[in-house]
């Protein structure tokens, strides 16, 4: 016997847009938080960028037509403040959150001192919690809205030389989990994705050609994800088209991370070679 489908059939497009909602992006002055604000802007949505630096806060808020917010993420009256300038300028639209913030501190863990430790915590984890906690109260009296959280692989596989960075960062994919479990009551939404390398322009002047080449040559797709890549994903989970998406850390490294650590090489031996 069919049972045909009978439930409504969206408009797909519309989903996809964002117009009229009011994003604050958190990180947004350069590399993935740049592409995202544009990203973000070109679906319609209206937008504040906020940038330690004023001066890279304004030139993307200038190329999108935002707001820009100069403030540290980690300090609490400076979310306070960000989140405030938010509801004056958006009112009831405030509907969206994209917290980029992250630099990863390079060393073994022998070699860390306390203050390491802390700083990479707080550049990591701290302005999420607070996001989470001022951001989402902000939503909530709005009637809800989304989060999207960029985390890393390195906090879902062990990456040389980045145990404190990835250990912060298997946190923040916890309490992304536990945020969307607390606020989706409130209708609010909470994910984050866990890029592998990605082409920003501080990796850039970090890491050598070699070192591309190389990511590039053992990746699945024979490339490595360059920001606007990333910000496609933020994209998507923050419209209604993954209206029923949260809690998720998805994983976005071109396959990187299911491919055995095993050489490039044909493992068989040709069925015409003499030593068979």
């Amino acid at each position: 016997m069919k049972y045909p489908d009978s439930n409504a059939v969206p408009d797909y497009n519309k989903l996809s847009r964002l117009d009229g909602r009011g994003f604050v992006v958190l990180g947004g002055g350069d590399g993935i938080g740049r592409q995202t604000c544009h990203a973000l802007a070109q679906a319609g949505a209206r937008m504040i960028c906020v940038d330690r630096e004023p001066s890279l806060a304004e030139a993307v808020a200038a190329e999108v037509g935002g707001i820009p917010v100069a403030g540290d993420v980690t300090v609490r009256s400076d979310m306070i403040r960000i989140f405030e300038q938010a509801r004056k300028e958006f009112g009831d639209t405030v509907q969206g959150i994209v917290d980029i913030v992250g630099i990863a501190t390079i060393g073994k863990i022998g070699e860390a001192t306390e203050a390491t430790w802390n700083r990479q915590f707080d550049v990591v984890l701290r302005h999420a919690y607070l996001a989470i906690q001022i951001g989402g109260d902000l939503l909530a009296a709005r009637g809800g809205g989304t989060m999207v959280f960029v985390g890393s692989i390195s906090g879902v596989v062990s990456v040389a030389k980045q145990a404190i960075y990835g250990t912060a960062k298997a946190a923040l994919h916890h309490l992304v989990r536990c945020a969307a479990h607390e606020l989706g009551v409130q209708q609010i939404r909470v994910n984050a994705i866990a890029p592998g390398f990605v082409r920003t322009p501080r990796l850039l002047e970090r890491l050598s050609a070699q070192f591309w080449t190389q990511v590039s040559d053992a990746n699945p797709l024979r490339r490595v994800a360059v920001p606007a890549d990333i910000a496609a994903a933020v994209l998507y989970l923050s419209s209604d088209l993954a209206g029923y998406v949260t809690g998720n850390v998805v994983t976005l490294d071109g396959g990187m991370n299911f491919v055995a650590a095993l050489p490039e090489l044909d493992p068989w031996r040709s069925a015409a070679s003499p030593s068979d």
